[in-house]
Formats: C-alpha cells, structure tokens, sequence
C-alpha cells in the first residue's frame, strides 16, 4: 500500500498542510500512521477522507461540524444528490440539450465547481462508463455540454484579476475530467486555458515563462509525484491539480 508524506498529500489535494495538522490535532478528523521518528504518513483512505471533507466544507459546513458527516453524508443530502443524478439522466435519455444546459448553468451558479463535480458530475459520468451505445451516447452528449459550459466560465474567469495558468493533462485519457479541473482551478483566483491533448510525456521546459496545472489523474504514481517536486525544486512553476 502506498504511503504519502504531508507534504506530498498537500500537493496531491492541493491544501495547506497547517490545515491538515489543525484536522488532525484540534478536530480529530484525520488518524495518519507515523514513522519511527514520528513523521505523518497518510495511505489512500487518508486521501479519500481528507477530499471527502473538503467536500463537505465547499457546501459550507463548518468544519467543526464535519466529524458527524463524515462516511455516510446525511441521508437528505446523499437523497438529494441521486436525485439530481436520476433527473439529469433523464434529460440524457430524452436527448434534451436545452434543458441540460438550463440545468447546468442553474446549478453552476448555486454551488461551487468542486462540490457540484464532486457530488454529481464525476459520480454520474462513472455510471455511464459502458461498452453499451445507448450509455455511450449519454456520456459523449453530457461530456460536450459539460466542455462547452466549462469553455464559457473559463472565458468569463479570465475577465477578473488572478493569476495565468495553462492546465496541462499528463498521461490522462479523460479529456472531460481534464476541463472539469481546469473549472475547478479557475474558481480560486486563476485564469486558465487548457492544453486539449493529454501528454505521454511532460517537458516543463516547453512552456517557459507560463504556470502549468498539472493534472495527472486521481491518483498519481510515485514517480509522478517525485517528479513534480524535483521540477519545483528546479524553478519551474507546476502545480499539481486534484479533487
């Protein structure tokens, strides 16, 4: 099983690792293993905790109340998630375009990108990954709707002050989930473009001058992770991206 440092969990889910001691001491919402001269080592259920408690916080609970909630999620909250799945779901079927894109851009304004790719656009997209044409038809539809939509925030994000970052997908094969991120990003102060091409192989010094937002799926590899903080160490301005 992989074991993560804090500094590299920071990275991975883009946090301050203050904030993870505060969880840990103060809140007691955090249980990380220790090495022998009592260093914190978090392994991939300490991950999935600490992005379940982000979620929980981007809804606006506060995170002294965050203890409670976590695991199972209140059954009205979780109720009214799948809800929202089945009703999107159903204009996918209907092939309502105008609709979804009413829904989406609704919905876009009520919550925070996080919790609304979190809750529902990343669980819903899961479902519809199947061989079956029907399911395949629903996903590419929702995906182009998603991208377009995406485009537009983007552009909008890039008219308030904030910082210029090219989001960049490093050895992905989900383009959707590429721009999902790249939202996600342009609504903590960055104004970003994104590359539309996964690549196999990241060369930082092929964007001289420019922040890369490095996405490298939910869970990166060591070498991944090893590999960001020597290019760091060197100078170079890439941020690792996840939910």
């Amino acid at each position: 099983m992989a074991l993560y440092t804090i500094g590299e969990v920071a990275q991975l889910c883009d946090i301050n690792p203050v904030t993870l001691r505060a969880w840990q001491r103060r809140y007691g919402l955090l249980k990380p293993q220790r090495t022998d001269g009592g260093h914190r080592l978090f392994n991939e259920a300490d991950i999935d905790r600490i992005r379940e408690i982000q979620r929980w916080i981007d809804t606006g609970v506060q995170v002294s109340k965050v203890k409670t909630l976590l695991c199972s999620g209140t059954p009205e909250s979780l109720s009214n998630w799948r809800e929202q799945q089945e009703f999107v779901l159903r204009l996918l079927q209907e092939g309502n375009i105008n609709r979804l894109r009413g829904w989406l851009k609704e919905h876009g304004r009520e919550y925070p990108a996080r919790t609304l790719a979190t809750q529902l656009l990343i669980p819903l997209r899961l479902r519809l990954r199947s061989p079956e044409p029907a399911l395949v038809a629903m996903l590419s539809l929702l995906d182009g709707v998603l991208i377009n939509y995406i485009s537009g925030c983007l552009t909008s994000a890039r008219k308030r002050a904030g910082n210029d970052a090219l989001v960049v997908g490093w050895n992905i094969h989900d383009t959707t989930r590429l721009w999902i991120e790249g939202w996600i990003a342009s609504q903590h102060e960055w104004r970003v473009d994104v590359l539309a091409h996964s690549l196999t192989h990241f060369r930082p010094e092929l964007f001289v001058g420019q922040t890369v937002l490095l996405w490298c799926g939910e869970c990166p590899s060591m070498i991944q992770i090893q590999q960001l903080a020597a290019w760091r160490e060197a100078g170079h301005h890439v941020h690792a991206l996840g939910i």
